[in-house]
């Protein structure tokens, strides 16, 4: 049997991270219920931030702490990710649905696509353009009876996504000479004073019993979604592109009306599972299994 290559690997990664992604929508709405989005937020970051450092302290990768380029890199990705992503898509969460920001979350795909395909002038076949316009239109026809048109909510989910393929740039950077978990601990420590600061001026406040209720949920964003699931990634996008790595993990918003049918009881419809075609379609030529020399273009 021959070895797994590198890009199998992550791709692999991808559908981990996905999966567990596809968690987080729910997972953040149920927060809300006690407290306030910021809160949950920068309680999740600080959750995600003692899994990293368990982490670090389990593979001995303290050294790595000593590098400032690390530093460096990590307070760009602090930023990009950390806070103006995470932030935004948080607010976004309290006026809009979970459906909605895992379809808006899509159009990330055409982000990363201009910032390392034209600018960057990253290689992107022919076949992973394809792939990629397919899943995103299967998960656009998953939504396409709740979507109900732009509001505040959505708004700030859309300029969310401008901001990822920055943050990821970097952290390609940075898995270079470092460790996931070291990266990772690094954006989440810079990360919480901003968010603080952030829910501080927001007048955000709780009380210790709604914290005791959210709580729960609060360990399940910080260590298994911001935590194991962008362990993941950055794994991912360490062996393959950013542009596929976004494009792939464009199953999850199906994944995520799946867990919101089970915790919300929302079920899908006919027009949801029709997605699975699309996006079969897609998964197949991101990762090669279906090229474009299969196929007669009449």
């Amino acid at each position: 049997m021959s070895p797994i290559s590198e890009e199998r690997k992550g791709e692999g990664f991808i559908y981990l991270s996905g999966i567990l992604w596809a968690f987080f929508p729910v997972i953040t709405v149920l927060t809300y219920k006690s407290v306030s989005s910021t809160v949950s937020l920068a309680w999740s970051t600080f959750f995600a931030m003692l899994f990293f450092a368990a982490l670090i302290l389990y593979r001995q990768k303290w050294r790595e702490l000593r590098n400032a380029l690390l530093w460096k890199y990590g307070l760009l990705i602090a930023f990009f990710i950390g806070v103006m992503y995470y932030g935004l898509i948080f607010i976004g969460l309290q006026f809009t649905s979970p459906g909605n920001v895992a379809i808006i979350a899509l159009c990330e795909v055409l982000t990363a696509f201009l910032l390392f395909n034209v600018y960057k002038k990253e290689s992107f076949s022919a076949e992973y353009v394809v792939g990629a316009i397919l899943m995103v239109l299967g998960a656009g026809i998953v939504l396409a009876r709740d979507f109900s048109g732009i509001n505040i909510g959505d708004l700030f989910v859309l300029a969310a996504v401008c901001f990822p393929p920055w943050g990821n740039m970097f952290q390609q950077k940075a898995r270079a000479f470092a460790s996931s978990e070291s990266i990772m601990f690094v954006r989440s420590l810079l990360s919480i004073p901003a968010l603080a600061v952030l829910a501080y001026f927001l007048g955000a406040q709780t009380s210790l019993e709604n914290f005791r209720v959210s709580l729960p949920f609060l360990l399940i964003n910080g260590v298994l979604l911001l935590g194991l699931s962008k362990v993941f990634w950055i794994e991912a996008i360490h062996r393959i592109s950013v542009t596929k790595g976004v494009a792939l993990s464009s199953f999850t918003p199906f994944l995520t009306l799946k867990v919101a049918w089970l915790v919300l009881g929302q079920a899908p419809n006919v027009w949801q599972l029709s997605s699975l075609i699309p996006l079969t379609l897609g998964v197949l030529l991101l990762t090669d299994n279906l090229k474009r020399t299969n196929f007669r273009f009449l």
